[in-house]
Protein backbone atom coordinates (compact mmCIF):
# COMPACT_ATOMS: atom_id res chain seq x y z
CA UNK A 1 0.00 0.00 0.00
CA UNK A 2 1.56 3.25 -1.13
CA UNK A 3 0.70 6.72 0.07
CA UNK A 4 -0.03 8.11 -3.40
CA UNK A 5 -3.08 5.90 -4.02
CA UNK A 6 -6.41 7.70 -4.00
CA UNK A 7 -9.71 5.85 -3.53
CA UNK A 8 -12.84 7.74 -4.51
CA UNK A 9 -16.57 7.12 -4.47
CA UNK A 10 -19.80 8.94 -5.25
CA UNK A 11 -23.42 8.04 -4.55
CA UNK A 12 -26.51 9.93 -5.80
CA UNK A 13 -29.09 11.70 -3.67
CA UNK A 14 -32.75 10.86 -4.30
CA UNK A 15 -36.23 12.27 -4.68
CA UNK A 16 -38.82 10.27 -2.75
CA UNK A 17 -41.74 10.52 -5.19
CA UNK A 18 -44.30 8.35 -3.39
CA UNK A 19 -44.87 6.23 -0.29
CA UNK A 20 -42.45 8.14 1.95
CA UNK A 21 -42.62 7.06 5.60
CA UNK A 22 -43.95 3.57 4.93
CA UNK A 23 -40.35 2.28 5.05
CA UNK A 24 -40.12 3.14 8.77
CA UNK A 25 -40.60 0.43 11.40
CA UNK A 26 -42.94 -0.55 12.98
CA UNK A 27 -45.28 0.24 10.03
CA UNK A 28 -43.11 -1.68 7.53
CA UNK A 29 -42.88 -4.63 9.95
CA UNK A 30 -46.62 -4.79 10.58
CA UNK A 31 -48.11 -3.93 7.18
CA UNK A 32 -45.27 -3.84 4.66
CA UNK A 33 -44.10 -0.58 3.12
CA UNK A 34 -43.79 0.56 -0.50
CA UNK A 35 -41.88 3.54 -1.89
CA UNK A 36 -41.08 4.89 -5.31
CA UNK A 37 -37.93 6.99 -5.55
CA UNK A 38 -35.50 8.20 -8.20
CA UNK A 39 -31.88 9.29 -7.92
CA UNK A 40 -30.73 12.70 -9.19
CA UNK A 41 -27.49 14.34 -10.29
CA UNK A 42 -26.56 15.58 -6.81
CA UNK A 43 -24.06 13.46 -4.92
CA UNK A 44 -22.29 12.49 -1.72
CA UNK A 45 -18.58 11.97 -2.37
CA UNK A 46 -15.77 10.38 -0.40
CA UNK A 47 -12.00 10.19 -0.90
CA UNK A 48 -9.62 7.96 1.07
CA UNK A 49 -5.86 8.48 1.03
CA UNK A 50 -4.19 5.53 2.79
CA UNK A 51 -1.53 6.57 5.31
CA UNK A 52 1.44 5.04 7.07
CA UNK A 53 1.84 7.53 9.90
CA UNK A 54 -0.56 5.87 12.36
CA UNK A 55 -3.08 8.73 12.07
CA UNK A 56 -6.77 8.96 11.15
CA UNK A 57 -7.88 12.29 9.66
CA UNK A 58 -11.57 12.99 9.02
CA UNK A 59 -12.25 16.05 6.88
CA UNK A 60 -15.78 17.14 5.89
CA UNK A 61 -15.09 19.69 3.16
CA UNK A 62 -18.68 20.99 2.95
CA UNK A 63 -19.10 21.39 6.72
CA UNK A 64 -15.48 22.41 7.30
CA UNK A 65 -14.95 20.08 10.25
CA UNK A 66 -11.58 18.41 10.68
CA UNK A 67 -10.78 15.75 13.30
CA UNK A 68 -7.51 13.89 13.85
CA UNK A 69 -6.90 10.74 15.91
CA UNK A 70 -4.18 8.21 16.52
CA UNK A 71 -5.09 5.04 14.64
CA UNK A 72 -7.22 2.96 16.98
CA UNK A 73 -9.76 0.16 16.65
CA UNK A 74 -12.71 2.28 17.87
CA UNK A 75 -13.27 6.04 17.50
CA UNK A 76 -15.30 7.80 20.22
CA UNK A 77 -19.02 8.38 19.48
CA UNK A 78 -19.31 11.81 21.10
CA UNK A 79 -21.46 13.99 18.85
CA UNK A 80 -18.70 15.05 16.42
CA UNK A 81 -18.82 13.37 12.99
CA UNK A 82 -20.40 10.30 14.61
CA UNK A 83 -21.75 9.06 11.28
CA UNK A 84 -18.24 8.75 9.86
CA UNK A 85 -16.79 7.30 13.08
CA UNK A 86 -19.59 4.73 13.22
CA UNK A 87 -18.68 3.51 9.72
CA UNK A 88 -15.00 3.18 10.62
CA UNK A 89 -15.80 1.35 13.85
CA UNK A 90 -17.97 -1.16 11.98
CA UNK A 91 -15.35 -1.70 9.23
CA UNK A 92 -12.72 -2.55 11.85
CA UNK A 93 -15.12 -4.72 13.87
CA UNK A 94 -16.45 -6.75 10.95
CA UNK A 95 -13.64 -6.80 8.41
CA UNK A 96 -10.09 -5.67 9.30
CA UNK A 97 -9.96 -6.47 13.06
CA UNK A 98 -7.10 -3.97 13.34
CA UNK A 99 -6.71 -0.17 13.19
CA UNK A 100 -6.35 1.63 9.84
CA UNK A 101 -4.38 4.76 9.01
CA UNK A 102 -5.86 7.12 6.40
CA UNK A 103 -7.27 10.52 5.55
CA UNK A 104 -10.96 10.55 4.62
CA UNK A 105 -12.44 13.63 2.91
CA UNK A 106 -16.16 13.96 2.19
CA UNK A 107 -18.45 16.38 0.38
CA UNK A 108 -22.24 16.37 -0.07
CA UNK A 109 -24.11 18.48 -2.64
CA UNK A 110 -26.98 19.11 -0.18
CA UNK A 111 -26.82 20.07 3.50
CA UNK A 112 -27.92 17.71 6.31
CA UNK A 113 -31.67 17.96 6.94
CA UNK A 114 -32.35 18.72 3.28
CA UNK A 115 -34.77 15.83 2.74
CA UNK A 116 -32.81 14.30 -0.15
CA UNK A 117 -31.35 11.47 1.94
CA UNK A 118 -27.96 13.16 2.27
CA UNK A 119 -26.85 11.46 5.53
CA UNK A 120 -27.59 7.91 4.39
CA UNK A 121 -26.16 8.61 0.94
CA UNK A 122 -22.93 9.77 2.58
CA UNK A 123 -22.78 6.53 4.59
CA UNK A 124 -23.13 4.55 1.34
CA UNK A 125 -20.39 6.61 -0.36
CA UNK A 126 -17.96 6.15 2.55
CA UNK A 127 -18.72 2.43 2.85
CA UNK A 128 -18.16 2.11 -0.89
CA UNK A 129 -14.76 3.80 -0.61
CA UNK A 130 -13.70 1.47 2.23
CA UNK A 131 -14.91 -1.57 0.28
CA UNK A 132 -12.92 -0.41 -2.78
CA UNK A 133 -9.77 0.22 -0.71
CA UNK A 134 -9.88 -2.99 1.33
CA UNK A 135 -11.34 -5.26 -1.37
CA UNK A 136 -14.38 -6.10 0.77
CA UNK A 137 -16.78 -8.17 -1.37
CA UNK A 138 -20.09 -6.41 -0.68
CA UNK A 139 -22.99 -6.82 -3.11
CA UNK A 140 -25.55 -4.03 -3.51
CA UNK A 141 -28.01 -5.47 -1.00
CA UNK A 142 -25.18 -6.21 1.48
CA UNK A 143 -23.79 -2.69 1.29
CA UNK A 144 -27.18 -0.96 1.58
CA UNK A 145 -28.16 -3.15 4.53
CA UNK A 146 -24.84 -2.52 6.27
CA UNK A 147 -25.31 1.25 5.81
CA UNK A 148 -28.80 0.91 7.31
CA UNK A 149 -27.47 -1.08 10.31
CA UNK A 150 -24.70 1.42 11.04
CA UNK A 151 -27.19 4.31 11.18
CA UNK A 152 -30.19 2.68 12.78
CA UNK A 153 -28.62 0.01 15.04
CA UNK A 154 -25.02 1.02 15.81
CA UNK A 155 -25.71 4.76 16.10
CA UNK A 156 -29.40 4.48 17.04
CA UNK A 157 -30.48 7.19 14.57
CA UNK A 158 -34.19 7.28 13.74
CA UNK A 159 -35.15 6.90 10.10
CA UNK A 160 -36.34 4.66 7.32
CA UNK A 161 -34.63 2.28 4.91
CA UNK A 162 -35.14 3.76 1.45
CA UNK A 163 -32.16 6.14 1.27
CA UNK A 164 -29.41 3.55 1.65
CA UNK A 165 -30.92 1.39 -1.12
CA UNK A 166 -31.60 4.32 -3.47
CA UNK A 167 -28.00 5.55 -3.17
CA UNK A 168 -26.56 2.07 -3.71
CA UNK A 169 -28.75 0.93 -6.62
CA UNK A 170 -29.48 4.26 -8.37
CA UNK A 171 -32.17 4.88 -10.98
CA UNK A 172 -35.94 4.73 -10.57
CA UNK A 173 -36.94 2.04 -8.10
CA UNK A 174 -40.13 0.67 -6.62
CA UNK A 175 -39.04 -0.62 -3.21
CA UNK A 176 -40.90 -2.97 -0.87
CA UNK A 177 -40.17 -3.20 2.85
CA UNK A 178 -41.03 -6.12 5.12
CA UNK A 179 -40.40 -7.28 8.68
CA UNK A 180 -36.91 -8.31 9.82
CA UNK A 181 -35.43 -5.56 7.64
CA UNK A 182 -36.17 -7.40 4.39
CA UNK A 183 -36.09 -5.07 1.39
CA UNK A 184 -36.79 -5.83 -2.27
CA UNK A 185 -35.65 -3.30 -4.88
CA UNK A 186 -37.58 -3.42 -8.17
CA UNK A 187 -35.79 -1.28 -10.80
CA UNK A 188 -38.29 0.34 -13.17
CA UNK A 189 -37.61 0.60 -16.91
CA UNK A 190 -39.04 4.08 -17.38
CA UNK A 191 -38.58 5.40 -20.93
CA UNK A 192 -35.94 8.10 -21.15
CA UNK A 193 -38.31 10.66 -22.70
CA UNK A 194 -40.71 10.25 -19.76
CA UNK A 195 -37.88 10.93 -17.29
CA UNK A 196 -36.69 13.94 -19.33
CA UNK A 197 -40.22 15.34 -19.32
CA UNK A 198 -40.58 14.71 -15.59
CA UNK A 199 -37.26 16.44 -14.85
CA UNK A 200 -38.36 19.39 -17.01
CA UNK A 201 -41.70 19.73 -15.21
CA UNK A 202 -40.56 18.95 -11.66
CA UNK A 203 -39.11 22.00 -9.89
CA UNK A 204 -36.71 21.25 -7.02
CA UNK A 205 -36.89 24.12 -4.54
CA UNK A 206 -34.70 24.56 -1.47
CA UNK A 207 -36.54 26.39 1.31
CA UNK A 208 -33.16 27.44 2.83
CA UNK A 209 -34.27 25.76 6.06
CA UNK A 210 -33.34 22.37 7.46
CA UNK A 211 -35.04 20.10 9.96
CA UNK A 212 -34.18 17.25 12.27
CA UNK A 213 -35.97 14.38 10.55
CA UNK A 214 -35.48 12.09 13.57
CA UNK A 215 -38.02 14.02 15.69
CA UNK A 216 -40.73 13.75 13.01
CA UNK A 217 -39.93 10.07 12.39
CA UNK A 218 -40.01 9.33 16.13
CA UNK A 219 -43.52 10.77 16.40
CA UNK A 220 -44.58 8.82 13.32
CA UNK A 221 -43.36 5.60 14.98
CA UNK A 222 -45.21 6.42 18.21
CA UNK A 223 -48.41 7.02 16.23
CA UNK A 224 -48.16 3.56 14.67
CA UNK A 225 -47.41 1.87 18.01
CA UNK A 226 -50.33 3.68 19.63
CA UNK A 227 -52.64 2.60 16.80
CA UNK A 228 -53.40 6.25 15.88
CA UNK A 229 -56.10 5.78 13.24
CA UNK A 230 -55.53 9.07 11.41
CA UNK A 231 -51.80 8.40 11.07
CA UNK A 232 -52.20 4.73 10.10
CA UNK A 233 -54.85 5.51 7.48
CA UNK A 234 -52.53 8.16 5.99
CA UNK A 235 -49.69 5.63 5.75
CA UNK A 236 -51.89 3.07 3.99
CA UNK A 237 -52.92 5.78 1.51
CA UNK A 238 -49.24 6.63 0.88
CA UNK A 239 -48.55 2.98 0.19
CA UNK A 240 -51.35 3.09 -2.41
CA UNK A 241 -49.79 6.28 -3.79
CA UNK A 242 -46.53 4.46 -4.57
CA UNK A 243 -48.40 1.92 -6.74
CA UNK A 244 -50.28 4.75 -8.51
CA UNK A 245 -46.96 6.54 -9.14
CA UNK A 246 -45.34 3.37 -10.52
CA UNK A 247 -48.15 2.92 -13.03
CA UNK A 248 -48.11 6.57 -14.14
CA UNK A 249 -44.35 6.55 -14.71
CA UNK A 250 -44.24 3.27 -16.60
CA UNK A 251 -47.16 4.28 -18.83
CA UNK A 252 -45.82 7.80 -19.38
CA UNK A 253 -48.91 9.43 -17.87
CA UNK A 254 -46.66 12.29 -16.78
CA UNK A 255 -49.25 14.99 -15.96
CA UNK A 256 -51.04 12.54 -13.67
CA UNK A 257 -47.88 12.55 -11.52
CA UNK A 258 -48.76 16.06 -10.31
CA UNK A 259 -52.17 14.90 -9.08
CA UNK A 260 -50.62 11.82 -7.42
CA UNK A 261 -48.08 14.05 -5.62
CA UNK A 262 -50.88 16.26 -4.30
CA UNK A 263 -52.87 13.21 -3.18
CA UNK A 264 -49.83 11.99 -1.25
CA UNK A 265 -49.03 15.37 0.31
CA UNK A 266 -52.54 15.74 1.72
CA UNK A 267 -52.16 12.39 3.50
CA UNK A 268 -48.47 12.77 4.43
CA UNK A 269 -49.32 15.81 6.58
CA UNK A 270 -51.59 13.57 8.69
CA UNK A 271 -48.82 11.12 9.62
CA UNK A 272 -47.22 13.29 12.32
CA UNK A 273 -47.07 16.84 13.67
CA UNK A 274 -44.37 19.04 12.16
CA UNK A 275 -44.40 17.53 8.65
CA UNK A 276 -45.78 20.83 7.43
CA UNK A 277 -45.89 24.31 8.99
CA UNK A 278 -47.36 27.70 8.00
CA UNK A 279 -44.32 28.66 5.91
CA UNK A 280 -44.35 25.38 3.95
CA UNK A 281 -48.13 25.65 3.49
CA UNK A 282 -47.70 29.19 2.07
CA UNK A 283 -45.02 27.99 -0.36
CA UNK A 284 -47.17 25.04 -1.45
CA UNK A 285 -50.28 27.21 -1.94
CA UNK A 286 -48.32 29.80 -3.96
CA UNK A 287 -47.01 27.07 -6.28
CA UNK A 288 -50.51 25.61 -6.74
CA UNK A 289 -52.06 29.05 -7.44
CA UNK A 290 -49.52 29.62 -10.20
CA UNK A 291 -50.07 26.39 -12.09
CA UNK A 292 -48.46 23.51 -10.19
CA UNK A 293 -50.61 20.36 -10.10
CA UNK A 294 -49.05 19.01 -6.91
CA UNK A 295 -45.89 18.67 -4.89
CA UNK A 296 -44.49 17.75 -1.50
CA UNK A 297 -41.76 18.34 1.03
CA UNK A 298 -38.92 15.93 0.30
CA UNK A 299 -37.98 13.46 3.01
CA UNK A 300 -39.56 13.38 6.46
CA UNK A 301 -40.92 16.94 6.20
CA UNK A 302 -40.55 20.10 8.25
CA UNK A 303 -38.16 21.90 5.88
CA UNK A 304 -35.35 21.28 3.43
CA UNK A 305 -36.27 20.71 -0.22
CA UNK A 306 -39.74 20.78 -1.74
CA UNK A 307 -40.64 19.82 -5.28
CA UNK A 308 -43.57 20.76 -7.50
CA UNK A 309 -44.97 19.33 -10.72
CA UNK A 310 -45.55 22.15 -13.22
CA UNK A 311 -47.24 21.10 -16.49
CA UNK A 312 -46.99 22.83 -19.86
CA UNK A 313 -45.27 26.20 -19.59
CA UNK A 314 -46.11 26.89 -15.94
CA UNK A 315 -42.57 26.15 -14.70
CA UNK A 316 -41.22 29.72 -14.98
CA UNK A 317 -44.39 31.21 -13.47
CA UNK A 318 -44.13 28.94 -10.43
CA UNK A 319 -40.40 29.70 -9.99
CA UNK A 320 -41.21 33.42 -10.12
CA UNK A 321 -43.98 33.01 -7.52
CA UNK A 322 -41.59 31.21 -5.14
CA UNK A 323 -39.02 34.04 -5.21
CA UNK A 324 -40.90 35.90 -2.48
CA UNK A 325 -40.03 33.14 0.00
CA UNK A 326 -36.29 33.60 -0.46
CA UNK A 327 -35.46 29.99 -1.36
CA UNK A 328 -33.50 28.67 -4.27
CA UNK A 329 -34.40 26.50 -7.30
CA UNK A 330 -31.86 23.77 -8.07
CA UNK A 331 -31.12 22.28 -11.49
CA UNK A 332 -30.81 18.50 -11.69
CA UNK A 333 -31.30 15.49 -13.96
CA UNK A 334 -32.45 11.99 -13.10
CA UNK A 335 -29.55 9.57 -13.02
CA UNK A 336 -29.56 5.84 -13.70
CA UNK A 337 -26.41 4.88 -11.81
CA UNK A 338 -26.00 4.27 -8.09
CA UNK A 339 -22.80 4.04 -6.05
CA UNK A 340 -19.56 4.26 -8.07
CA UNK A 341 -16.07 3.64 -6.71
CA UNK A 342 -12.63 3.84 -8.31
CA UNK A 343 -8.92 3.92 -7.45
CA UNK A 344 -6.30 6.26 -8.92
Amino acid sequence: MTNNRIIRSKAPLRLGLAGGGTDVAPFSDLYGGAILNATISMYAMATIRPGKDGKIILNTLDRQELLEFDATEQLPIDGRLDLIKGIYNRIVRDFTHKPLSFELSTYVDAPPGSGLGSSSTLVVAILGAFAEWLNIPLGEYDLAHLAFEIERVDLNMSGGKQDQYAATFGGVNFMEFFKEDKVIVNPLRVREKYLDELAHNLILYHTETSRLSSTIIEEQRKNVMAGNERSLDAMHKLKEQSVMMKEAMLKGDIDKIGEILDFGWQYKKKMAEGISNPMLDDIYNAAMKNGALGGKVSGAGGGGFMFFYCPGNTRSRVIEALRQFGGDTKRYEFTGKGLKTWTI
